[in-house]
C-alpha cells in the first residue's frame, strides 16, 4: 500500500492514527485497508518468495500497516502483533533464557505475577517482586550482570500506581537490563514510554488500541530491531502466537479513532474522580489525574494530555458494600476487560478468585465516551445501595 506519493506525510500523531498513516490500496484506490486473508504466499519460479511475506505464522500482509502505525505512535523501531496482551507478554520472558533474573512489580495485571510463579520460575527464570511506583525498591532489587529485565505497569491495574519509567529505565541499564513497560492504561495518546527510556512496550491491544470490545489482541514495540527483538520475534513465531487477519484489520480500524476516544475518556474520568473525591461512603478514589494521588506529580511528568480512563472505588463498607452498589448500577456494565467505548465496572476480587492482592472493597471503573452527567447520575444512585 503507497499514499501514493512515495513518502511518508510528516504529520502529527492523530493524523497519522486517523489516516492509518495515508495508506491507500494502489490496486483500488479504496481508502479503508482491505482485509488480507491469506494464511500463505506465492514464490516465483526460481522459488524465491515475491515480497517479504511467506506464511502468516510468520509475517502476514494483514499485520503491516497495524504494526507500522503502532510504532510509529510509539516512537518504536519495529512493532509486533500477538493473539492476546498475555501472548505478547510471555513473549517478552521466554525470548530470555534460564537462569536469567527478572525483577516486576507485585500490584499489576494479576495474571502476569501468577504466570511467572507458576511457569516462568519452575522454566527457569528467577524472579524478584518488588512493590509497585517504589524505584528505590526495583532498583536495589537488581543485581547487575544477572538481571535481563525489569517490568513496570504505569499506571499499573487496578489501582493505578504511577511508577517514573525515566528513573526505572535508569536503574535498570545502570545494571544492565533492559525496561519493559505495559502501556496498556495510558496508551501512546497519553505515554510514550521509549521517549523516556524504555526498551519495550507492551500493550493489551484488546482494550484502548482497539476501544471497541470486539478484539482479543496483543502487540509488543522494540526501541531497536536488535538481537533480543529478533529472539522476541522467534517466539512468536515458532510458538505460533499470532491474530488472525480480520482481527488485525479490526485493530488498525480501532486505531483509527484511538486519540479522540482517549482524550474523552481521559477527560470524563477526571470529572467523575473530581466529583465522588471526597464522598462520606468511600475509603478513596483511585486517580492519578487527583492533586492528592500519590503518583499525581510524577504523572503529570510523563502523562501528555491526560490521566486516562480508568479509576477505581473503595468502599468503607468492604466487599459487602462494593457489591451492593456495583448490583444497582444501570448504565455502567458489569463486565471484565477496560478501554472500550461503553463503560464497565468491575469487582477485580471476585474476578481474580480467592488468592486475589486486590482490595476486596475494590471496584475498577473503565469509562466509556457516553455523556459524564450520565455516568455520574449512574454512580450517584448507586450510593443508594449502602
Amino acid at each position: 500500500m503507497s499514499n501514493g506519493h512515495g513518502n511518508e506525510p510528516k504529520n502529527r500523531p492523530e493524523t497519522l492514527a486517523a489516516r492509518a498513516l495515508g495508506w491507500i490500496d494502489p490496486a483500488t484506490g479504496a481508502v479503508s485497508p482491505p482485509v488480507q486473508p491469506s494464511t500463505t504466499y506465492a514464490r516465483g519460479p526460481d522459488y524465491k518468495l515475491l515480497t517479504p511475506h511467506g506464511y502468516l505464522r510468520a509475517e502476514s500482509a494483514a499485520y503491516d500497516q497495524p504494526e507500522a502505525l503502532l510504532a510509529k505512535l510509539e516512537g518504536g523501531a519495529a512493532a509486533a502483533l500477538f493473539a492476546s496482551g498475555m501472548a505478547a507478554t510471555t513473549a517478552v520472558f521466554q525470548a530470555l533464557k534460564p537462569g536469567d533474573h527478572v525483577v516486576v512489580q507485585e500490584s499489576i495485571y494479576f495474571n502476569l505475577p501468577k504466570w511467572l510463579r507458576e511457569w516462568a520460575v519452575p522454566w527457569g527464570l528467577e524472579a524478584s517482586f518488588v512493590p509497585t511506583g517504589d524505584v528505590p525498591a526495583l532498583a536495589a532489587a537488581l543485581r547487575p550482570g544477572k538481571t535481563r529485565l525489569a517490568w513496570i505497569e504505569t499506571p499499573a491495574n487496578p489501582t493505578w500506581l504511577v511508577t517514573d519509567i525515566a528513573a526505572a529505565a535508569a536503574a535498570a541499564h545502570r545494571a544492565g537490563a533492559l525496561l519493559a513497560v505495559d502501556n496498556t492504561a495510558a496508551s501512546p495518546v497519553l505515554t510514550r514510554p521509549i521517549e523516556l527510556g524504555a526498551d519495550i512496550v507492551m500493550h493489551s491491544a484488546t482494550k484502548y488500541l482497539n476501544g471497541h470490545s470486539d478484539v482479543l489482541a496483543g502487540a509488543l514495540v522494540a526501541a531497536r530491531d536488535d538481537d533480543y527483538w529478533k529472539r522476541v520475534k522467534y517466539v512468536r513465531t515458532r510458538a505460533g502466537a499470532v491474530m488472525g487477519p480480520f482481527e488485525a484489520w479490526l485493530l488498525l480500524r480501532g486505531m483509527r479513532t484511538l486519540h479522540l476516544r482517549v482524550r474523552q475518556q481521559s477527560q470524563s474520568a477526571l470529572a467523575i474522580a473530581t466529583h465522588f473525591k471526597g464522598h462520606p461512603k468511600l475509603l478513596r478514589v483511585c486517580y492519578p489525574g487527583l492533586p492528592d494521588d500519590p503518583g499525581h506529580a510524577v504523572a503529570k511528568r510523563q502523562m501528555q494530555g491526560g490521566y486516562g480512563g480508568m479509576l477505581s472505588l473503595r468502599f468503607k463498607g468492604g466487599a459487602a458494600a462494593a457489591l451492593a452498589f456495583v448490583a444497582r448500577l444501570q448504565l455502567f456494565v458489569r463486565a471484565t476487560s477496560l478501554g472500550g467505548v461503553e463503560s464497565l465496572v468491575e469487582h477485580r476480587g471476585t474476578i481474580e478468585g480467592p488468592d486475589s492482592p486486590t482490595p476486596q472493597d475494590l471496584l475498577r471503573v473503565s469509562v466509556g465516551i457516553e455523556h459524564v452527567d450520565d455516568l455520574i447520575a449512574d454512580l450517584e444512585q448507586g450510593f443508594a445501595a449502602i
